[in-house]
């Protein structure tokens, strides 16, 4: 088998890489029938001579390659008809954004695998950039704290040669008695947790954080359980709620009169109850003014996300009276919104060797020898210009 390490082609460019130079030395000597041809780039993290240092074949036309690895969708005019590819496709939601991306991928019978659903048989998800994610949201609603209360000042993450000279920065954070609320419970949040572990901000129960006040910095982590109540007045059940989000509403406002910081990393069901309105804003005892939204859903649980925002210019202010975007730091009555969508970009190096190490661990080897767990064919969304079983929801969006 040839596999092919394409050059990532989405505007703005995006530095990492599934594979990184030393990963693919090793699958090479792991399977000596292996090839690998690297795509020439100028723009990810690790160079082509870095690349070519570990006997790994980097050119300009890897066509010949079957099967294709990239990180972002791959630009329609460059999808050749017949391959297999494996890149984050961003179309199981029916984002009409990359519509033409699946029609192409239909029409030129091309066998499109996505990350996001190479899963366990239980469904448990194997692969993913969540937990850098995380890790540099976190980071990001502390630097927008510091910056809109002039309290410390946080060297931005891409700024940073890694991880570890993030979390030496991280010394600098100097917080007075906030609480802070994290929605989720998967690889996201867990990335946030460590950031909150590292700062060692005070953890609290639900009930310590709505009803009590402590002269230190706290945070609660909350799953679904804790702002959603089924609309028939019965009791949570989470794989209900997962699988009928519409039958509950929502109880996270009680919430919003506590927080002074919410990071949001859960994921969102757009048939779910959103956490709250930009009515919800205008009331008087509304607290919360940083809102680090990793989750990014545009017009979704969060009213005031209403654009994501780019590494080099990561904040904006929502003004909830007019309903509309202002500068950052602009008024104080204004809620800051931090809401880049490529936060793992921002440790571009770190983020792609835990990414690719995962990729070999647990998912290579069914690609390259045989899918015995099923793995491969769970996350083929589209085959031979047909969509797979579990993925014939998206036809009547796709050809429309």
């Amino acid at each position: 088998m040839k596999i092919g390490i394409l050059r990532e082609g989405k505007t703005p460019p995006d530095k990492r890489v599934p594979l990184t130079p030393q990963q693919c030395k090793t699958l090479l000597n792991v399977y000596p029938k292996l090839e690998i041809e690297v795509q020439s780039s100028p723009i990810r993290c690790f160079s082509d001579e870095e690349y070519l240092e570990q006997g790994v074949t980097v050119k300009e036309d890897i066509s010949s390659c079957e099967v294709f690895l990239g990180v972002k969708e791959v630009p329609v005019d460059n999808l050749l008809a017949g391959k297999s590819y494996l890149f984050f496709s961003h179309t199981i939601k029916k984002q009409d954004y990359n519509k033409k991306l699946l029609k192409a991928v239909l029409d030129r019978k091309i066998r499109l695998l996505d990350y996001e659903v190479l899963t366990e048989a239980n469904g448990a998800r194997l692969i993913g950039f969540g937990r850098y994610a995380g890790i540099v949201g976190a980071y990001n609603a502390f630097l927008t704290f510091g910056k809109r209360h002039q309290l410390y000042d946080l060297k931005p993450a891409h700024l940073c040669e890694g991880k570890l000279e993030l979390m030496r920065e991280l010394k600098k954070v100097n917080l007075p008695n906030i609480k802070i609320a994290v929605t989720g419970n998967g690889r996201v949040a867990n990335g946030v947790l460590e950031i909150l572990e590292e700062i060692a901000i005070r953890r609290l129960s639900v009930d310590e954080y709505l009803n009590n006040t402590y002269d230190e910095a706290s945070y609660v982590q909350l799953t679904p359980v804790d702002y959603n109540l089924r609309c028939d007045g019965s009791s949570f059940e989470l794989f209900h709620f997962f699988k009928h989000p519409e039958k509950y509403k929502g109880n996270f406002k009680r919430f919003c009169t506590q927080t002074d910081i919410l990071i949001s990393a859960a994921f969102w069901d757009p048939k779910a109850p959103v956490l709250f309105t930009n009515t919800d804003m205008l009331e008087e005892d509304f607290k919360i003014k940083v809102i680090a939204d990793i989750t990014c859903d545009i017009d979704g649980s969060i009213p005031s996300t209403i654009r994501p925002t780019e590494i080099d210019d990561p904040l904006y202010d929502f003004n909830p009276t007019l309903s509309k975007e202002e500068p950052a730091f602009s008024n104080e009555r204004n809620v800051t919104v931090m809401a880049v969508d490529n936060l793992p970009c921002e440790l571009p190096k770190d983020a792609s060797r835990e990414f690719g190490g995962h990729l070999i661990n647990r998912v290579l080897d069914f690609i390259i020898k045989s899918d015995r767990e099923g793995v491969i064919e769970r996350a083929t969304i589209a085959e031979a210009g047909e969509l797979k079983e579990g993925f014939k929801y998206l036809e009547e969006w796709v050809r429309n």
